[in-house]
């Protein structure tokens, strides 16, 4: 099975290079590689292996149904956050982390249904009825909640796994998510603290392509999942037990009496009829069985009849005896 990405691809996007020495945190000792002219290299060999983790990870999440909060708030990963979120039809935030997103998620919905409420005076026309300045800061209050919600608006509840790039930047999101123990997949670099992290992806969280391709890997991930997920609601929906012979009775060559099909009361109703249909029955298997016995006597009658009609004289031979008998008698008389 071929890798998610492959060794040249991550060299080519500059995954492998971290921040000076001097900036280094110890806890990253085991995914640096080496030091040259004063800067960390990341372990590309770990980086390979991990992300296959946590893709795999991520597929199964959201095979299972479940949903991934991308966070990059960072001018390098701002546009790259977005547009593989929206990809991927995932909910994201690149703009300030508000607090309290994951912990205090009931007031952050709450401002959600009051920006869907202010877009509805909007687009209704009522801001029109109001004053100027009543309509200007209305507007300003859609502008600022659409740059910070926008990307969370879809997001119904609580997400099932955060991905993050920067985990330094992003301390307030990774705090939230350990505290309601949502797992967290991100990219770190060598100046971060891996220990709150539930699946590490050593690499270099500065440079653009570098987010570009790792943060393209997870939303294939979440796209995969998604195309299981499909598979398995579509195999849910056929049938795969066999059905009863009360339902599959016009399936099946074996056809159900009355008894099986209808109630009491309606058989009671039916009783006259049956009995007249059942002598109607007997009296038609009565006439097929004279009938039969009647065709038995004519077959048996026949070969008589034709002995006797071979045994009988032929009519000119009896009519040439009737004359001589005649002629016989008149000279009788004539004597």
């Amino acid at each position: 099975m071929s890798p998610v990405v492959t060794m040249k691809a991550l060299l080519e996007s500059g995954v492998h290079f971290g921040h000076r020495t001097n900036k280094w945190n110890p806890k990253m000792r085991s995914y640096i590689f080496t030091e040259r002219n004063g800067i960390h290299i990341v372990d590309l060999q770990q980086t390979v292996t991990m992300l296959e983790e946590a893709y795999n990870f991520i597929r199964d999440i959201v095979a299972d149904g479940g949903t991934v909060l991308f966070v990059g708030t960072k001018r390098q990963a701002q546009d790259t956050i977005q547009e593989q979120a929206k990809r991927c039809g995932m909910p994201y935030v690149n703009e300030r982390w508000l607090g309290g997103t994951i912990t205090n998620w009931f007031t952050i919905q709450k401002r959600i249904f009051e920006l869907e409420r202010l877009e509805r005076m909007r687009d209704s026309g009522e801001i029109d009825l109001l004053t100027k300045k009543e309509g200007l800061m209305i507007e300003r209050e859609i502008e600022r909640l659409e740059k910070r919600l926008s990307g969370i608006r879809i997001m119904k509840r609580l997400p099932d796994v955060l991905f993050v790039v920067d985990v330094n930047r992003e301390e307030t999101a990774v705090h939230e998510a350990n505290l309601k123990e949502i797992p967290i997949v991100a990219m770190v670099d060598t100046n971060c603290d891996p220990q709150s992290i539930d699946y590490v992806i050593p690499s270099n969280d500065d440079a653009i392509r570098a987010i570009k391709l790792l943060v393209g890997k997870i939303a294939d991930a979440v796209m995969e999942g998604k195309a299981i997920q499909g598979k398995e609601a579509e195999e849910e929906e056929m049938p795969t037990e066999a059905m009863p012979e009360e339902v599959s009775r016009f399936m099946t060559d074996d056809e159900l009496e009355d008894e099986e099909l209808l109630g009491e009361s309606t058989l009671k109703h039916m009783g006259s009829s049956t009995k007249t249909k059942i002598k109607k029955q007997e009296l038609d298997e009565e006439e097929e069985a004279e009938e039969e016995a009647d065709v038995e006597d004519t077959a048996e009658e026949k070969p008589q009849v034709e002995a006797e009609e071979e045994a009988e004289p032929e009519p000119a031979e009896s009519e040439a005896a009737v004359d001589e008998d005649k002629a016989d008698e008149e000279g009788d008389k004539e004597d």
